[in-house]
């Protein structure tokens, strides 16, 4: 498979997936958790398919499209720890996370994942939504929808 295919699958995946978890949460309560700016395209999709949740972002660097910046009280700065212990520590309970973080080398991803996914159970709420393109540890993984192919986007639930 191309770069180019794979790229397209991928994304075809996330859009697909994060539209289906919305549905799937529609009788929570509870906040949305982008982990991995980038330039903006999946929080400019959440902000679209959520309207009336708080989507909090969280990145190393604020470098997206200027039309996908988040609202500086929701964007969390900095490395990932301290920023989901901060989200802990104020009480905020996610109902769906979207974990996109890496640097596009598979086994520190998959660590990085792994390092990451207690502090992550720590501020989900019971029940709630993960999804990402990294496997994570500790959480139930669940199917996804049928047009999403098991091994290019995962589905957890906290």
């Amino acid at each position: 498979m191309s770069r180019l295919d794979s790229m397209l699958r991928r994304l075809t995946a996330q859009r697909d997936g994060l539209n289906w978890a919305a549905e799937q949460i529609s009788d929570q309560t509870g906040d949305v958790l982008d982990m991995g700016l980038g330039n903006g395209r999946t929080y400019d999709h959440l902000r679209e398919i959520l309207p009336n949740r708080r989507i909090w972002v969280m990145d190393r660097v604020l470098q997206c499209h200027p039309d996908s910046t988040p609202p500086a009280e929701d964007f969390l700065q900095g490395e990932a720890e301290p920023m989901l212990r901060k989200l802990m520590a104020e009480g905020h309970r996610i109902a769906l996370a979207h974990y996109d973080f890496g640097r596009g080398i598979k086994h520190e991803d998959v660590a990085e994942a792994a390092r990451l996914s207690p502090l992550i159970a720590q501020v989900m709420q019971h029940g709630g939504l993960l999804i990402s393109g990294q496997p994570l540890v500790g959480f139930n993984q669940i199917k996804g929808p049928e047009t999403i192919a098991p091994d290019r986007y995962l589905f957890y639930t906290a």
